[in-house]
């Protein structure tokens, strides 16, 4: 998963946290949301916007940015 095609940082939007492209969901709004027990279902339910490949994408960059 090349999660750049799906994240971005703009210092214009969120004071510059990662969000999912063409949003202003951050990505740690939905990391935050699956620590909190939600399922990829009740995200997507919750947030019309979000796609599948979205949360697939906040899990590439964890992966990437929390070493």
């Amino acid at each position: 998963m090349n999660w750049q095609q799906h994240i971005t940082s703009d210092k214009a939007i969120l004071g510059g946290k990662p969000i999912i492209k063409g949003t202003r969901l951050a990505v740690e709004h939905i990391q935050g949301r699956l620590a909190d027990g939600w399922t990829n279902d009740m995200l997507l339910e919750s947030f019309p916007t979000l796609k599948p490949e979205h949360i697939q994408a906040v899990h590439a960059w964890a992966r990437t940015n929390n070493r």
